[in-house]
């Protein structure tokens, strides 16, 4: 064994291994390509006794960065006694959401917790017996080191890290809990009932199911939840908690769909309506008034921040808003401080205004490339080229569920769009980009995170439950990798 020191703590490792499996997980940065070395964003500040530079490392960093100590961590490997320094432990951030909700029947008589296990976040919200909110945060997916997408995490899980996985997420979920707890005034094994809702493949990850039947034709999960676990089962720091994950839709559609469409209360209403939540998966339902339709498209994570040059979370330092004003774009930053990077919202205003100033075509060509947003913030071709698959993927599942139930765009009363990255989302500048078609951007309302919020309605009324696992076992979901319509309205809405 050698010594690696990380930001000051020293831990033994295997010699030969490589920076970025050695990492702790608040330390490890993000690897939005699953550590193939394509997308350069694991970049941290290495010395010692390492492997030289990459050929992958050679063409991603300059050699400045080279001479500073940059180095790709999953491209390096440890030979000896080395010395590392990340910035990847961010701070968690706060969410949005900050109101009381009725509690009838609460599954908890301390204190309760409702959790979304997204890919790219997790978000925690804490209440008392009353419905109050006593305190609520947000951070980064650990699982972020395994890839940025749900396949490249399925796919480490069928490599044999699939404990690693469920153990990154458990970490991460009891660091939000005892954070929120110790806020409070509470232990951190203070709550006695969880919630915890996310996609199908996230609970798979966290109960450490094995998700090869996910990986695979037919596609179908051999486990859909609707369980009530407990919190020794999952590791949590309060074992004693009663845990229930809500039941998923399909292997695709999941249990974050059947809590984003309880909490909106979409097949309470007449007509016909949308609910989009819009993130790395794009899970689309539409209620026509007698059938529930769902689809998933794998949207990518642009609209998250990763993936992209200077993409980032929506936190401090992460443009957030873009205006065209006399010709020039102007940029609102998160934090009102140094601009650092764009997040998903300031990536669509950005794209709608150079539209608007003819530097960007209906094509997606970038001219001229790269644009500057604000300070050293930029966006290229390439960033562009993944914006258009990401929002093509969106745009044609909506065409396809509306096609599929007979319901043209001009039928849809309303379209619901939720996730946190549609919690920010200026609905004009998605109408404008061809996220979502532009008729229905008069009727489309921002729900923030509804799956969150479903989530602390099940939690804070048990009698929900029932209502939450039928509307998910009678939803029907439309195969869109089967779909004609789909692949030509892929190609459609490609353009801007």
């Amino acid at each position: 064994m050698v010594t690696i020191t990380v930001n000051g703590t020293v831990f033994p490792v295997e010699p030969g291994a490589r920076l970025s499996d050695c990492l702790p997980a608040h330390a490890a940065p993000e690897t939005p390509c699953g550590g193939a070395g394509r997308c350069g964003k694991c970049r941290v500040v290495a010395r010692g006794c390492l492997s030289e530079p990459s050929p992958e490392e050679l063409r991603a960093l300059s050699p400045a960065e080279l001479a500073r100590g940059v180095r790709l961590a999953c491209c390096t490997r440890v030979l000896g006694s080395c010395e590392v320094f990340s910035g990847a432990s961010a701070p968690a951030f706060i969410l949005g959401e900050s109101e009381a909700l009725p509690a009838p029947a609460p599954m908890f008589g301390r204190v309760g917790a409702a959790v979304d296990v997204g890919t790219t976040t997790l978000a925690v919200c804490l209440y008392g017996p009353d419905g109050a909110l006593l305190a609520q945060a947000g951070k980064m997916n650990p699982q972020r080191r395994w890839g940025a997408d749900v396949i490249s995490r399925i796919e480490a899980s069928r490599r044999g890290e699939r404990e690693a996985l469920a153990q990154a997420v458990r970490e991460g979920i009891n660091e939000l809990l005892a954070e929120l707890c110790a806020g409070a005034g509470l232990a951190a094994d203070a709550p006695d009932a969880l919630v915890i809702t996310g996609n199908t493949a996230m609970l798979y990850l966290l109960t450490g199911a094995d998700p090869d039947c996910l990986a695979h034709a037919p596609f179908e999960a051999d486990r859909l939840f609707g369980e009530t676990l407990t919190g020794a089962d999952l590791g949590l720091c309060c074992p004693g908690a009663a845990v229930y994950l809500p039941r998923c839709i399909s292997a695709f559609v999941g249990a974050d769909t059947a809590t984003a469409l309880l909490a909106a209360g979409l097949t309470e209403q007449p007509g016909v309506h949308l609910l989009a939540d819009i993130g790395t998966n794009g899970e689309i339902a539409l209620w026509d008034g007698h059938t529930l339709s769902c689809c998933s498209t794998a949207a990518g994570p642009a609209f998250e921040g990763a993936g992209l040059s200077m993409g980032m979370p929506g936190r401090a330092g992460a443009v957030d808003h873009v205006t065209l004003e006399n010709g020039r774009l102007n940029a609102h930053v998160l934090g009102e401080t140094e601009a650092e990077g764009i997040c998903g919202s300031g990536v669509v205003d950005a794209l709608a205004c150079l539209l608007a100033a003819g530097d960007l075509d209906e094509s997606g060509l970038l001219d001229p490339e790269p644009a500057q947003i604000c300070g050293k913030v930029f966006l290229t071709q390439k960033d562009v080229r993944a914006v258009q698959l990401a929002k093509s993927a969106v745009a044609a599942g909506i065409v396809t569920l509306t096609h599929a139930s007979g319901a043209e765009p001009d039928r849809v009363d309303s379209l619901s769009i939720a996730g946190g990255f549609g919690s920010y989302l200026d609905v004009k500048s998605a109408g404008a980009i061809g996220l979502i078609p532009e008729e229905l951007v008069p009727r489309t309302r921002i729900l923030g995170n509804a799956a969150l919020r479903g989530a602390a309605m099940l939690l804070l009324d048990r009698t929900l439950q029932a209502r939450c696992e039928s509307t998910a076992r009678q939803a029907v979901t439309v195969d869109l990798a089967s779909s004609k319509v789909f692949f030509q309205a892929y190609t459609d809405c490609m353009f801007f």
